[in-house]
C-alpha cells in the first residue's frame, strides 16, 4: 500500500474535495440584499398602481413669444412670483418704433391738409355764390358757374379724401403700436417662474420645442395619475388614492379626486423601469393635494395607489369564475 504514503495521491484527493465542494458551493444562491428603500405601503386591500407627476393646478403654462425676434431683455429670474400681464421679456422692437414714428409725423401734415381744403372749399363756395348772386346774366357766363360749381364739387372730394387720410393714419399708427405691445411677452397670469431657458442677445423661434419660460402656480398642486389602458376599468370616479415621492415611501401624501381626463393617450411620462412599456396608452386620473410638511416640486414623480371600488372586485371575480 505504498500508494497512500505518497504525497501527490493526498495532494490529488485534496484537489477532489476541494472542486467538489466548489462546485456545491457554486450551487447555493446568495440570499438577495435588502433594497436601499423600502417600497410604497399599499394601504389598500384592492388598489390599482399607477405612476404620476406633480403639477400645478392650472397646469404648466409654457411661454413662447407671438413672432420670433431677438430677445433684448429677459425681467425674470427662476423662482420669481409674477402678478397676471407681467412682462417677462422683451422682443427687439426697433424696427416697429420707428415706422410708428413715421405714421405718427404724419397726422399734423395731413390734419393740416384738411385745414387747407377747408379754407380752399370756402373761398370757393363764396366765389360761387357771388357768381351766382349776380343778377345780370350777360355779366356772367353761365360757363363760368359750371366751373366754379365743378371747383366746389372737386374741393369737397378732396376735402373727404384728407379726412380718409386721416383715419387711415390714425389706424395704421394705432396698429404700429398693437404690434410693438406684442413684442412685449408678458403673463398670461398669475403664478411662479419654473423655468428660464432664453437670455438676452438669443433668438427666440416660433414654435421651439422646449419652451421659454414655463410658469406654473406652485401654491396649489395636483398630481396627474397615468393609469395603464388595461387597468382603466378598474378605477372609478371619487375614488381614494394616496401617492408616495420617489426615493420617500415613508411618507404618504393623501389625495382628491378631482376628474378623470376621458381621454387616451400616449404614455410620455418614464420612471426609467426597465421593464417599463414605452407604447402604453394610459387614461389620466387628476387628484389634488394639500401642500405637505416636507417639501414637493413640480415635475416629480410619484407612485399612485387608488383603491378599487367592490363594483370592479366583483366584476372580476365574476370574469375569473
Amino acid at each position: 500500500m505504498m500508494i497512500f504514503k505518497r504525497l501527490s495521491f493526498w495532494i490529488a484527493v485534496g484537489g477532489v474535495i476541494l472542486t467538489v465542494t466548489t462546485l456545491w458551493g457554486a450551487r447555493e444562491t446568495p440570499p438577495a440584499p435588502p433594497p436601499l428603500e423600502e417600497p410604497p405601503r399599499n394601504p389598500y386591500s384592492s388598489t390599482v398602481a399607477a405612476s404620476g407627476i406633480i403639477e400645478a393646478v392650472n397646469e404648466n403654462v409654457r411661454i413662447a413669444p407671438p413672432v420670433s425676434g431677438l430677445v433684448t431683455k429677459v425681467d425674470v429670474q427662476v423662482g420669481d412670483h409674477v402678478r397676471q400681464n407681467q412682462s417677462l421679456f422683451q422682443l427687439d422692437d426697433r424696427e416697429l418704433r420707428a415706422q410708428l414714428q413715421t405714421r405718427q409725423d404724419s397726422i399734423p401734415s395731413t390734419v393740416a391738409r384738411i385745414d387747407e381744403q377747408k379754407i380752399r372749399l370756402k373761398d370757393l363756395m363764396d366765389q360761387l355764390g357771388r357768381l351766382q348772386a349776380v343778377e345780370d346774366r350777360r355779366a356772367v357766363s353761365q360757363d363760368d358757374i359750371q366751373r366754379k360749381w365743378h371747383q366746389v364739387e372737386g374741393a369737397k372730394r378732396a376735402l373727404i379724401r384728407a379726412k380718409a387720410d386721416v383715419r387711415l393714419a390714425k389706424t395704421q399708427r394705432d396698429e404700429a403700436n398693437i404690434l410693438l405691445e406684442r413684442l412685449t411677452v408678458r403673463a398670461p397670469r398669475a403664478g411662479t417662474i419654473l423655468q428660464v431657458n432664453i437670455r438676452a442677445g438669443e433668438y427666440a423661434m416660433v414654435g421651439a420645442q422646449d419652451p421659454y419660460i414655463l410658469l406654473g402656480d406652485t401654491e396649489s398642486l395636483q398630481v396627474r395619475a397615468d393609469i395603464d389602458e388595461v387597468n382603466a376599468p378598474l378605477v372609478k370616479p371619487h375614488s381614494p388614492a394616496v401617492a408616495y415621492l420617489k426615493g420617500s415611501t415613508a411618507r404618504s401624501i393623501p389625495l382628491r379626486f378631482t376628474r378623470i381626463e376621458p381621454y387616451i393617450v400616449p404614455k410620455r411620462s418614464l420612471t426609467g423601469d426597465n421593464r417599463e412599456r414605452v407604447d402604453t396608452r394610459v387614461l389620466q386620473v387628476i387628484y389634488q393635494f394639500e401642500k405637505p410638511n416636507f417639501p414637493v416640486y413640480v415635475g416629480q414623480q410619484v407612485d399612485v395607489f387608488i383603491e378599487r371600488s367592490q363594483e370592479s372586485k366583483n366584476e372580476t371575480q365574476k370574469a375569473l369564475k
